[in-house]
């Protein structure tokens, strides 16, 4: 399948929500993408041929929707699948990259032994969206700390109004499925 068509797959399967979670957002809502099993597994299926050929040893999610496209992809690369989370989520030692949101700040974690200290290791990092980068650029900066390889960072959907993937990824290899 040629990305043109999973993109307008994907695109006509994203529900658009007003004013959620507050007044003046659009929502893009991956919701009915899931529950259309067809069109989900021909994203998996998409992106499993994206990357079946470049030794992928692992899929990194990021919390929490990057875990549902991050898993069914690892599964099917039949590679290993690294959580980035939250604070307070992980159980054992990780480290830590702060991020600022709109109105403060954030932080993400990742277990420092979650590549099994496979220096170099191969790595996808995938979320569902991309918008102004800040999560998805802490995950990066984790996964540097760690010295595995980012083959690229993906994304179900990118809102390219807010900035260029260059201006928010800076030297990351990006890929994107849909870009509004």
């Amino acid at each position: 399948m040629k990305l043109e068509e999973i993109s307008k797959i994907v695109e006509n399967k994203i529900r658009d929500i007003k004013d959620f979670p507050k007044e003046g957002i659009v929502f893009k809502d991956i919701t009915t993408l899931l529950n259309d099993g067809d069109a989900f597994s021909q994203l998996i299926d998409y992106l499993k041929q994206r990357y079946e050929n470049q030794k992928i040893d692992y899929i990194v999610g990021i919390d929490a929707r990057g875990f549902i496209f991050g898993s069914a992809l690892a599964y099917t690369l039949k590679c290993g699948f690294v959580p980035i989370r939250k604070k307070g989520k992980l159980p054992s030692e990780t480290i830590s990259k702060t991020y600022d949101l709109e109105y403060g700040s954030d932080e993400v974690h990742i277990h420092k032994d979650a590549f099994l200290n496979n220096k170099n290791a191969n790595v996808v990092l995938i979320d569902d969206l991309l918008a102004t980068g800040g999560t998805a650029k802490a995950s990066c900066e984790l996964l540097n700390e760690l010295n595995v390889n980012i083959v690229e960072a993906c994304f179900i959907l990118n809102l390219t109004f807010l900035g260029s993937d260059e201006e928010r990824l800076k030297g990351i290899n990006t890929f994107s499925v849909v870009n509004i």
